[in-house]
């Protein structure tokens, strides 16, 4: 699907499939392409004499390769994080690579599928065209709303992480299992989150060093990298809430466990003593004086019964059960 868009006044173009000529896009200040065909994207290159990043290129991490200048160009990479509830309260991530060409006269992007980060954007757009004057402000409004939405993302975790621990307290063994695989899949999503705010990190403070940006859109680009650091801090903090969540499970299973190889150890230990009188009598010697007195049997139990009852007195005394 091809958009374009205009601004001031608001216009918003939109065709399906490959039926357009890239001549028809030359008004708008605006060209996105979500998940169209090679082709048409070799044909809009063509027709505007710029290139898309490769797939190569997408995904390499050096920061050249996520930001690039040529002549009146800037190549810019990012990642479109989205986390989203999933079955049985559970979150998913989609993540995808969203490329950018910013020229004096157009923004180009291009991306697989639909985001978060354009529908927000756009909507936006119709309230207020005035948020993007210029390609430039353009790229600078679609930069922050992707660091709006990977705020967001953060905001959704941190309530799951809420969620988590609450549900210690009332969780069985299997459960803490669950909660322990959450917590790593958690783990996993804000790596993926922070990494993706290291890429927008990168690519500003280059764009700041460019030399591009008159006073007005650096300053804004410098709120931007604020609100970064911001978001950064605060995966650190979520990621402190998740070891002690696990740190947590950890210790209540290991105490459980504890507790299990205590009640196996007191049973052991309580009944050592009736064992050894019961390994006593049970020897095979041809002279044994109790085994022909009347009440040789009963005294036996009596002492097997009896010295377990004196082990388990003695560990309840010294508050070992």
């Amino acid at each position: 699907m091809m958009r374009a868009y205009r601004l001031r006044p608001y216009e918003q173009v939109r065709w399906e499939g490959d039926n357009f000529s890239p001549k028809e896009l030359e008004p708008f200040a605006w060209i996105d392409s979500c998940g169209v065909s090679k082709e048409t994207l070799q044909a809009i290159e063509k027709h505007f004499g710029i290139r898309f990043p490769s797939k190569q290129e997408q995904a390499e991490i050096e920061a050249s390769s996520r930001y690039h200048e040529e002549d009146d160009q800037v190549r810019i990479i990012l990642r479109l994080i989205e986390v989203r509830p999933g079955p049985e309260d559970e979150l998913t991530l989609q993540e995808q690579d969203l490329s950018i060409i910013w020229t004096p006269e157009r923004l180009f992007t291009h991306r697989s599928a639909d985001s978060r980060v354009f529908q927000d954007l756009v909507r936006r757009l119709k309230s207020n065209p005035e948020i993007g004057e210029s390609p430039l402000w353009l790229l600078i409004a679609l930069l922050g709303q992707v660091v709006d939405v990977d705020a967001d993302n953060i905001e959704i975790i941190s309530q799951h992480i809420y969620r988590l621990s609450t549900a210690i307290r009332q969780a069985d063994f299997s459960e803490r299992e669950k909660i322990i695989l959450a917590v790593q899949t958690l783990q996993e999503y804000l790596i993926r989150l922070r990494e993706g705010l290291f890429d927008i990190q990168r690519v500003l403070s280059l764009l700041i060093r460019s030399g591009r940006l008159t006073d007005s859109p650096r300053e804004a680009v410098r709120i931007l990298l604020k609100d970064i650091s911001s978001l950064i801090d605060h995966t650190s903090f979520s990621f402190q809430r998740l070891e002690s969540i696990q740190n947590t499970i950890l210790s209540l299973i290991n105490l459980e466990q504890n507790r299990i190889i205590k009640i196996f150890t007191v049973i052991t230990v309580a009944f050592m003593p009736p064992t050894l009188i019961a390994s006593i009598y049970g020897m095979n010697f041809r002279f044994m004086p109790e085994l022909d007195w009347e009440w040789g049997y009963g005294f036996a139990w009596l002492l097997i019964v009896g010295s377990s009852v004196v082990t388990l007195w003695y560990f309840r005394w010294r508050r070992w059960l």
